[in-house]
Formats: C-alpha cells, structure tokens, sequence
C-alpha cells in the first residue's frame, strides 16, 4: 500500500534540548542504523556533549508539532535520518532540500549498499561524484 505524502505539513525547528533524546533514540533505531556510515552505540551524556558542541547544526522536522526526523551538516556533511514511520512519505526529500537552502554548499556521504539514501538524495539533484574506499 502507497503511503500518503506529507511534504505540505512539515516544518523545520531549531534544535534544542528537548529534541536531543529524539535524535538518539532515531540515530540508534535498529531498523535504521546500517545505513549510517558510522553505527556505533550512543549512550544519553555522550548524545549531550555533543549536541552541546553541534546543537545549532541541526534541525528537527515536525509534523502536526511532533518530531518525525531530523537533518544537520557537520563541515559540510549532511546528517538526516527520518522515522521509519514516516519514511517514504516525502520527510526525507523535504529535509534535505530545506537544509540545502541554509547550507548549499552540503554534501551527502553514503554508503554503497544504502540504495533508499542514494535515491533520496539524487531525487533532491545530488549527482554521485567520488568513491571512498577504506579497508574492513
């Protein structure tokens, strides 16, 4: 069954303390965390020390007033991660054309096998460029 899009409905926040919790529990979600290039465990202080030092490098994505994702950059780099509840629905599309409009100069890093990333970000325009290559 087709999802319903919701990209009219969303909004970008700033990212305060209320939302550091969130983007934890979303950034180590077990139905989510391989796509991330980097999947080590983050545990409640080190998510604080860093959104202490980065809090204002990220936004939260709400819908009818609730979080249902998040992006920011670091040096550039995009960092997003939608709901699984919610993915499919345009969320991840929308966060990363806003975070484009605030910082074009981004970039999106991405695994080779994460194909739903890959194709969300060449839908967004992003053209695949380098390859990194690292050994296991």
């Amino acid at each position: 069954m087709e999802q319903k899009l919701i990209t009219g409905e969303l909004k970008l926040a700033e990212n305060d303390e209320q939302y550091y919790e969130f983007i934890r529990i979303l950034r180590t979600d077990p139905r989510i965390i391989h796509g991330f290039v980097h999947n080590d465990p983050i545990t409640p202080e080190q998510q604080r020390r860093y959104m202490k030092k980065y809090k204002n490098n990220y936004y939260i994505c709400l819908w009818k007033n609730e979080p249902v994702g998040y992006v920011g950059q670091i040096d550039g780099d995009i960092r997003i991660a939608t709901h699984p509840d919610f993915q499919q629905r345009g969320v991840g599309s929308f966060m990363i054309n806003e975070i484009m409009k605030k910082h074009p100069e981004c970039y999106g890093k991405v695994k080779i096998k994460n194909q739903a990333s890959l194709s969300m970000f060449e839908k967004c325009g992003f053209k695949k460029k380098y390859y990194i290559l690292e050994r296991e």
